[in-house]
């Protein structure tokens, strides 16, 4: 796995530059989000979904707990709270041989949580 990939996603979590965002998804990028259904496909729809969960969830009390690596990727453990609701899932990312994103897949619980994120997301979306 590249630790070019996850060092550039910490950086970004850190810095919310959506120009490094950007940078970091391949153009084929593929993110499978807790709240919809199917899959977005392509960097354009990628970008808008995760640069919004970043508004919506990267807040002060967002925090990696965990991580567990592979040869092409990582799983993030994450924890934060929004409205009073305590929010935990995962962040299960595939970095390309150059390091980019080539697949996010976001997992959330409990199921309170998942609603709101779902409300918290539409609003979001709706501003881009």
């Amino acid at each position: 796995m590249s630790m070019t990939g996850l060092d550039k996603w910490y950086g970004y979590m850190k810095s919310h530059d959506n120009a490094a965002l950007w940078d970091l998804l391949d153009p084929d990028a593929v993110f499978e989000s807790p709240v919809v259904h199917t899959p977005q496909r392509g960097r354009d729809i990628a970008f808008k979904y995760l640069s919004s969960a970043g508004k919506v969830l990267g807040g002060a009390g967002f925090v990696y707990t965990g991580e567990w690596r592979s040869d092409s990727g990582v799983v993030l453990e994450f924890e934060t709270e929004i409205e009073g609701i305590k929010l935990n899932g995962v962040d299960i990312i595939r970095f390309s041989d150059d390091g980019r994103v080539v697949h996010f897949k976001v997992m959330v619980r409990p199921l309170k949580a998942i609603n709101l994120l779902h409300r918290l997301m539409g609003e979001q979306l709706a501003k881009q």
